[in-house]
């Protein structure tokens, strides 16, 4: 497989940006305009990974561009400057009342360009040693800022995201060296052993029983970070108790760059017709996660834990849509995807927001939002609408394509599947219920918040459920059909 080079390549820029602006980040003293530039420099890396959709595929023996990693990566930089943009005015708030203080500030917006570099660089690895470093880059960066607030709760989730984290990566780790050992062989000791296109064109002639083994720890490990369950205790606690733009990126994006590395591994043995078959691997994980969320969030009691397991359950529909397989599931996991991190991270501005005003993030504290901060409530309220499925919006239509899907292959899954979504649904309308139209409780104070991510976020989920742009759906059909 070769691949030409373009004549521009966006890929150092991407890389560079994050870096260089986390090590100014580090310096600078004023947090209103350490803020400000925490936005410039996300942007510009959107820009240049928006610029990724116009270039040809190419491959090194460090860095890959395909169909695949561009939709991710194009999604990471969108939400990693809205996020950023959130963060001015959330984390503002947060330096006024005295919950952070400057010194501490330089830290968070510096670990946020480091972490978006760790994220970054693991999407466009084409070394999957490379890959594995850079998702742990990027994990024990959100591990220090889960902490940041350095109380005890606060520092008790984040020693508990370090251990589960650790020990997943440490499972991934030991997958990859198996996939290495199963190349070696055939493709000769040294990098082309870790290089995935050098894998993926001789991978039929591996050792079957070597990536049968290997596919079970990278599962285990990165689904990990995925958060599905039973592997998905780090991550409710890593939501309450950290800062709330954490959160977003999250559920909008770190979870997604644990997927694309599983899907990467999935590709993988798919093309050894000996190997076990990856697809019911990753549809039981996600359809366990589906049903166990779905029951677990009539239980939670903080607001930010109940999107924490929101997210649980959405991410285990996105796994099982990709463990279904085929070009209709492959094409409604990556809308889902899409959806739910552009939703989630929408949700979770607005959460951060109405937690500072009211000063608690206990639902019971938390009542008749449109009453008290209409905005911030009706914000809410479409964005629990639209993570709940409801039409018209993107996630409905993502949900009615998976469940269709897998009617048409296999009934009795998909039936599970309808009744783990139908539990969540009645769940999320409950607690939407007394949140947002209750008895108002609580602050009644004004709120400085930035209100365009999350409009932009909630605007695109619902234009989603009306019309899809023909450019859109043709290059998620492309990498659907690649994904097999």
């Amino acid at each position: 497989m070769s691949w030409p080079a373009p004549d521009f390549d966006p890929v150092p820029v991407i890389l560079a940006c994050p870096a260089v602006a986390a090590a100014l980040l580090a310096i600078i003293p004023s947090y209103r305009f350490s803020a400000w530039l925490n936005v410039f420099a996300s942007l510009i890396t959107l820009i240049a990974a928006s610029s990724l959709f116009t270039l040809p595929q190419h491959a090194g023996d460090y860095v890959l561009i395909d169909n695949l990693n561009i939709v991710f990566i194009a999604l990471n930089a969108f939400v990693g400057f809205t996020t950023s943009i959130f963060s001015a005015s959330y984390i503002g708030h947060e330096i006024e009342i005295g919950r952070l203080t400057p010194a501490y500030l330089r830290f968070y917006h510096a670990l946020y360009q480091v972490m978006m570099f760790g994220m970054n660089l693991a999407l466009l690895a084409n070394n999957i040693g490379l890959m594995w470093v850079a998702i742990e880059l990027a994990t024990l960066t959100t591990v220090v800022m889960v902490g940041i607030y350095r109380t005890h709760e606060a520092i008790e989730a984040a020693w508990k995201y370090f251990i589960l984290g650790s020990v997943g990566i440490a499972l991934a780790l030991f997958g990859t060296i198996l996939v290495y050992m199963a190349a070696r062989p055939i493709v000769g000791e040294g990098l082309d052993g870790m290089i995935w296109t050098v894998l993926m064109q001789h991978v039929a002639h591996f050792d079957p029983s070597l990536l049968n083994v290997a596919f079970v720890f990278l599962l285990l490990g990165y689904g990990t970070k995925v958060g599905l369950a039973p592997l998905h205790a780090w991550l409710p606690d890593a939501h309450a108790e950290g800062p709330t733009p954490i959160s977003a990126v999250l559920s909008g994006l770190l979870l997604n760059v644990a997927l694309y590395a599983v899907l990467r591994f999935k590709l993988l043995l798919a093309a050894n017709a000996h190997a076990i078959a990856p697809g019911p691997l990753m549809a039981l994980l996600g359809l366990v996660s589906v049903i166990f969320a779905a029951f677990m969030l009539y239980r939670r009691r903080d607001i930010k834990r109940f999107f924490a397991y929101s997210s649980i359950e959405h991410m285990g529909v996105i796994a099982f849509a990709f463990g279904i397989g085929g070009l209709l599931a492959n094409f409604a996991g990556l809308l889902h995807m899409t959806m739910h991190s552009l939703t989630k991270s929408g949700i979770f501005y607005s959460v951060g927001h109405v937690a500072q005003v009211k000063g608690t993030q206990k639902i019971a504290d938390i009542r008749g939002l449109t009453e008290t901060h209409p905005v911030l409530g009706w914000t809410l309220v479409f964005g629990v609408v639209a993570i709940a499925g409801l039409p018209p919006t993107g996630v409905f239509m993502s949900e009615i394509l998976i469940v269709s899907s897998t009617f048409a292959r296999a009934p009795l899954l998909a039936l599970q599947l309808a009744f783990g979504l139908l539990i969540a649904f009645g769940a999320l309308m409950w607690r939407l219920t007394g949140v947002a139209f209750g008895e108002p409780t609580g602050s009644r104070a004004p709120v400085k918040a930035s209100y365009l991510p999350m409009f932009a976020h909630l605007a695109l989920v619902f234009a989603a459920g009306v019309f899809l742009p023909p450019v859109l759906v043709a290059w998620f059909q492309m990498v659907a059909r690649g994904l097999g």
